[in-house]
């Protein structure tokens, strides 16, 4: 009896599934983000995994070829004059197979880990988001990935050693004006026909947008619904979504057009096809894989959300906050330095703080595909994929609304010694590509996650299926067993605060470690009861799906948070950043479990979690001001904290760029900020006199003994060097010309 009525509802719920959607929710592996799902976070698993490594050759690729493309960048060049990549770049990207970082040797490319492919990508974007995402995507669908998995031999051995060198540049084309994030609503078609030579071809019309290097693409990928009324492949007239090969010189494709990505760029553009022809062998896979489009695009496309985007927002992320805080500190209002403004603290913080946490959250993905692959086995990090994407991209918009607040005026007047304003211009293309945040928040994060990192759901919807109530009965028993236990723990450590729940370290972490356990009860407590009495209906409910995974992204993030704090060696200069991490995304996954019951679709169910959950209210609080004083004071001063946090970052030392003299500068104002100080003192006391005058401040200063020659001679290139850092670009008033700078730069010989 238990068993049919347990199999009656689980029929319910994957009765309210469409195929599609069941693809995009079943595909996938989890890893640690399933015993947050459980309610008891796996310390032993996550501390143990070892901290991720470069092979000899991808160091050394990292360290060569990568630097020399970051030399050769020209980021105002190709957003201001060319509107693209130099020559050079393209040359360079093609010539050193960085189109084929992810393809194997024996294919004639690099063979790189995971790990390594989203480091490098993740230091080219410290220098240009425009040729990262050059570099992105034939790592990614270009349809590289697509091949590597499913393509036939004949397929990889003509395409692959073709992508890997650069002969063929290839897109991949899913988008069309009807079909964004609903793949189901596709109206590109194409139907299966049979030629006078008796072989069959495919006749394709569609039209796609937003195709990242279709301009200039040689090979495309297409996704298309597939139609056979003549049964020539099957019994089916609608044969569903298929992946597919086309040339660029196909007969009826029309490209070359492009869009206006702001503040980025990148190729990227329509193209559309009518009455294009080629032959059945041209869907990847072969005829085989007629149909299985969705799958492999859902399968894929979780590897290429562990990379790109969040690398890309990592290194965007520290090149501001190293640029950011080194202005910070040049930069003087009253007298003092903006990093010793406490509103201008603030920000840093959170510059400091959502950098060090992009960096944590998005090494354990890359591993667990490493890890797979070395094993022989495959991962599809689907949730971690979505966490990821999504909160990577929004921490990363966080950090360029910051890092342009702090530089005021100087952020917003565009020109080559403006290094934040294209950051913050070309934000809205990690939040809108790979799955638009407001989706991926509402639909996937949760949505996956309660299929593929809850205990028993995935068995409960396949028990439907087979119509097992057997297996059904026995699975919702351990489910409500899972939830009673959760319950207890979550009420036990509601009295408690967690502090009697296990911390596999001491130290200032181990407060973190006990708040983590005792949310990630609460929240497992909390999704099994909403998913038990909403069933079907909260696919419906996006903001409870929402806010559900906001608590178990935060929980996920301040987990690794912990984690790289420990893998980095604990060190002490590192130990603010971490604090400020956890405390942010410890809260905040407070805060939305606080919401779903305030919230919740079911009154009477929210009243009942209430007490259970926060008996004695929320217990934590977000980042304290004094943490907002040590980031600001470790990002705008020298040293281990700040080329930690801002590792692999290009930072070029000699020549005129900008960067390159606002460290000289960076390091010129530390050295004369002292004797600044003295000369100010010496000011207010009326020994000097007290103007806005500084060359003559520091002429009375030596005349009257305050500061010596060699002092004089510091303070006069600190004022020079300072006056070249502020200044701002400006152009004649057609705004054709080159930008022009009142204060002559130096040019930086000696770094």
């Amino acid at each position: 009896m238990f068993g049919k009525f347990a199999l009656a509802q689980f029929k319910k719920v994957n009765g309210s599934i469409s195929p599609t959607q069941r693809a995009a929710l079943e595909s996938g592996t989890v890893g640690f983000e399933q015993s947050i799902f459980a309610g008891r976070p796996d310390w032993t698993g996550l501390l143990n995994t070892p901290a991720p490594t470069l092979t000899a050759e991808e160091q050394s690729f990292l360290d060569n070829e990568t630097e020399e493309l970051c030399r050769l960048i020209d980021d105002w060049k190709i957003r201001d004059e060319l509107k693209d990549l130099g020559d050079d770049v393209w040359d360079y990207l093609k010539s050193k197979k960085f189109f084929g970082m992810i393809i194997p040797k024996e294919y004639g490319g690099l063979g790189f880990s995971a790990y390594a492919h989203a480091t490098i990508v993740s230091k080219i974007a410290s220098r240009s988001a425009t040729v990262a995402a050059t570099a992105m995507v034939p790592n990614s669908l270009g349809p590289g990935e697509l091949l590597m998995q499913y393509g036939t031999k004949e397929q990889k051995d003509k395409y692959l050693p073709r992508l890997a060198d650069g002969r063929e540049v290839p897109c991949f084309a899913l988008t069309s004006p009807q079909a964004g994030s609903d793949a189901t609503n596709l109206k590109d078609e194409g139907v299966v026909f049979k030629g006078d030579d008796d072989k069959l071809y495919i006749r394709l019309n569609w039209e796609k947008r937003y195709i990242t290097l279709a301009p200039v693409a040689t090979l495309f990928g297409l996704a298309f619904r597939l139609r056979d009324p003549d049964h020539l492949l099957g019994d089916h007239d609608d044969i569903g979504i298929t992946l597919a090969l086309i040339p660029a010189d196909a007969k009826g494709l029309t490209r070359g057009n492009r869009h206006r990505p702001m503040g980025s760029p990148f190729q990227n553009g329509p193209h559309w096809g009518e009455d294009v022809v080629v032959p059945v062998e041209s869907i990847i896979g072969g005829p085989d894989y007629a149909g299985k489009g969705w799958n492999m695009l859902v399968d894929c496309l979780s590897i290429g959300r562990s990379i790109s985007l969040p690398a890309s927002a990592g290194g965007m992320s520290r090149f501001a906050a190293r640029a950011t805080g080194a202005y910070s500190f040049i930069r003087q209002q009253f007298g003092t330095p903006l990093s010793g403004m406490e509103g201008v603290q603030e920000a840093l913080g959170r510059i400091g703080g959502l950098t060090y946490m992009i960096d944590a959250a998005r090494t354990l993905p890359l591993q667990d595909l490493d890890l797979a692959h070395e094993a022989g086995t495959q991962a599809r990090p689907a949730v971690a994929s979505a966490i990821l994407k999504y909160h990577a991209t929004e921490a990363g918009r966080q950090v360029a609304i910051d890092a342009m607040d702090i530089h005021g005026g100087k952020g917003v007047v565009e020109g080559p010694n403006n290094p934040v304003g294209g950051l913050y211009q070309g934000v809205p293309v990690g939040i809108t590509v790979e799955g638009a945040n407001i989706m991926t928040r509402s639909l996937m994060i949760f949505g996956q996650g309660a299929f593929l990192a809850h205990p028993y759901t995935l068995d409960e919807i396949r028990a439907a299926q087979n119509n097992d109530a057997d297996a059904a009965g026995k699975l919702l028993f351990k489910h409500l067993g899972n939830i009673f236990n959760n319950a207890a723990r979550s009420i036990f450590m509601g009295f408690t605060g967690g502090a009697l729940s296990h911390a596999p370290q001491s130290g200032p972490d181990a407060k973190f470690y006990r708040q983590i356990n005792r949310l990630a009860a609460a929240f497992s407590f909390t999704a099994n009861i909403t998913m038990l009495t909403l069933q079907a209906a909260l696919m419906r409910k996006e903001r409870t799906s929402a806010l559900l995974g906001d608590a178990l992204s935060n929980l996920y993030i301040a987990s690794n948070v912990l984690r790289r704090w420990n893998l980095e060696g604990r060190k002490d200069s590192d130990k603010a950043f971490m604090q400020w991490a956890a405390a942010h995304c410890i809260h905040k996954a407070e805060n939305a479990l606080h919401e779903v019951i305030e919230n919740h679709p079911n009154k009477l169910v929210g009243l009942l979690l209430k007490p259970m959950v926060f008996p004695f209210g929320r217990l934590t609080r977000k980042p304290g001001h004094d943490l907002d004083a040590k980031i600001a004071e470790a990002l705008s001063k020298p040293g281990e904290a700040r080329d930690n946090l801002t590792w692999n970052t290009y930072v070029p030392t000699t020549g005129s760029d900008y960067i390159a003299r606002l460290e000289y500068t960076f390091k010129l104002a530390h050295q004369a900020h002292p004797h600044e100080v003295a000369l100010f003192k010496a000011a207010k006391k009326g020994i000097v006199s007290q103007t806005e005058d500084y060359a003559k401040m520091v002429d009375e200063g030596l005349e009257k003994g305050v500061i010596d020659a060699s002092t004089a001679a510091l303070l006069r290139r600190m004022k020079d060097a300072r006056d070249d850092i502020v200044q701002v670009d400006y152009f004649d008033k057609t705004l054709t010309g080159p930008a022009m700078h009142r204060v002559k730069s130096p040019d930086i010989r000696n770094g």
